[in-house]
């Protein structure tokens, strides 16, 4: 798994304590997501956010990223981020890595960072920059900016209008603190030629919509480790399924993907957000004290939710699970 997990090339002293964490937690199960939770009236719920992670953290995870996009990240500002890692960290206790979310022009990314470092988390995942489209050089220096001005060590996430080429990504890899790639494209034919570019020791993370739906082709070019949005509402099936992958049994996650993922996958693209909003309904059916998501994303329509929980009560079922 750990070589799977890295790309060839010559070492570029990436071997720290957090990236030798992440690498663990990757080989021992998925990443997790968890959901921001908000009160009725859109305001932030500290104690629901906690009681949900706490779930979270105990279907063991291989590392948690509280305020990225699952968690809305795009719609906390900076004193809801800090209690929402401050939160995160204090749950953990170090169990496994935090890594928080950062984002928008690299001067607002560094707020962010800095307000993570405060609150002790070990790594940030770079959202990819809002709005413009931007050369490659641009890309680089985007990162490089934000590298040179936090401690922590950064996971890039290449997505939408970010995306690297081969060349971009070994300048991007050399820059100090740079650990990583969390692919949200799933343009394998490039996928295969960033893994190949990288340094040693460089981690790759499949960050597609619903991952599971990718994980054989993705692990395939060497990028076995996933972030899973079922985890934040049905680990059980998130759990099931990470196991039956990584032991090779493609009878069990040909059906979990036959009767669950593909289903959900289709109920998911019906509406723009449903990516958050559809799992933030599921894990309110399984009473999980998230609330509902804040504009610009709607929460689902009635007859989406009715389908959703008969979707959702079939995939537990199929793990021996119960809604």
């Amino acid at each position: 798994m750990d070589d799977m997990a890295s790309g060839g090339g010559d070492s570029v002293g990436l071997d720290t304590d957090t990236v030798r964490r992440l690498r663990e937690g990757m080989a021992r199960g998925v990443l997790s997501f968890p959901l921001t939770s908000f009160r009725a009236d859109g305001s932030l719920d500290p104690d629901g956010f906690r009681a949900h992670l706490a779930a979270r953290l105990a279907a063991a995870p291989g590392a948690v990223f509280p305020a990225c996009g699952t968690g809305e990240f795009f719609s906390l500002d900076e004193d809801e981020y800090r209690r929402v890692v401050r939160i995160a960290v204090e749950e953990t206790a170090g169990r496994v890595p935090v890594v928080a979310g950062t984002g928008y022009g690299w001067a607002q990314a560094l707020r962010f960072a800095r307000i993570a470092e405060e609150e002790g988390a070990d790594a940030l995942l770079v959202l990819p920059h809002y709005l413009v489209a931007a050369p490659q050089d641009g890309l680089v220096a985007q990162l490089e900016r934000i590298a040179s001005g936090t401690r922590l060590p950064l996971v890039a996430y290449q997505r939408g209008q970010v995306a690297f080429t081969p060349d971009s990504l070994r300048r991007v890899a050399a820059l100090p603190g740079v650990i990583g790639l969390k692919d949200g494209h799933s343009d394998l034919d490039r996928l295969q030629r960033l893994t190949l570019a990288a340094p040693e020791g460089f981690l790759f993370f499949n960050g597609a919509a619903t991952a599971e739906i990718q994980a054989r082709a993705y692990a395939a070019v060497g990028v076995p480790a996933y972030s899973s949005a079922v985890h934040a509402f049905a680990p059980e099936i998130a759990g099931a399924f990470f196991a039956a992958l990584t032991a090779d049994d493609r009878g069990t996650t040909d059906k979990l993907l036959r009767d669950f993922y593909v289903p959900f996958v289709e109920l998911r693209d019906r509406v723009p957000g449903y990516s958050v909003s559809l799992v933030k309904a599921a894990a309110r059916l399984r009473g999980a004290p998230v609330g509902p998501v804040r504009a610009p994303l709607t929460d689902p329509a009635a007859a989406d939710l009715a389908e959703l929980r008969t979707l959702l009560t079939a995939g537990l079922d199929l793990v021996g699970a119960a809604l």
